[in-house]
């Protein structure tokens, strides 16, 4: 059974500003998204491919000091009905190692269906732009949006989002 998500969240206290940063972590690539300092949106950073631990966490470090991160959230992959999938112990040492290289908090957010409603956002904006034509007449490549920040973006949407339910509307 998997861990409870953390019942206190940064996100619910509305005196608290800094950057969140969430991360959708997988064995080959690191999707980041970053919030405002304010904590109300979401957007999408990078999609970092993983090299070795040591230099990952070196990257986030130097991340987390240029964006004045305040807090990282890492999204805990689980099966549709809850329970643990065989990347969820990963994503938790993930964050666990997170938490003592940076002196961070790390929460954990449910990230269930974050990959495939990113996919669904990239296939719905793909599919209502016309194609651009360069000077040569030619259809230009289209710049593929990365499907992991999209992920990363989405899992701290709703991060952000569970945090203002719990503390009602702002003032």
């Amino acid at each position: 059974m998997a861990n409870p998500l953390r019942v206190l969240s940064l996100a619910a206290n509305p005196r608290t500003t800094g950057v969140i940063l969430a991360i959708d972590y997988g064995n080959k690539r690191l999707g980041l998204a970053l919030s405002d300092k304010f904590g109300v949106t979401s957007r999408p950073y990078a999609t970092w491919t993983r090299t070795n631990r040591r230099r990952d966490l070196a990257r986030l470090r130097e991340l987390v000091r240029q964006q004045k991160v305040r807090c990282i959230v890492v999204g805990l992959p689980l099966h549709l009905d809850g329970s643990a999938s065989e990347m969820s112990e990963e994503a938790r040492s993930f964050a666990a190692r997170v938490e003592k290289a940076l002196g961070l908090p790390v929460e954990m957010m449910d990230e269930r269906l974050s990959s495939w409603e990113a996919y669904e956002t990239i296939s719905n904006v793909g599919s209502n732009k016309h194609t651009r034509r360069g000077a040569s007449g030619r259809a230009d490549a289209r710049q593929k949006t990365p499907l992991d920040e999209i992920a990363a973006a989405i899992i701290l949407r709703d991060y952000l989002d569970r945090g203002r339910v719990r503390t009602g509307p702002r003032a």
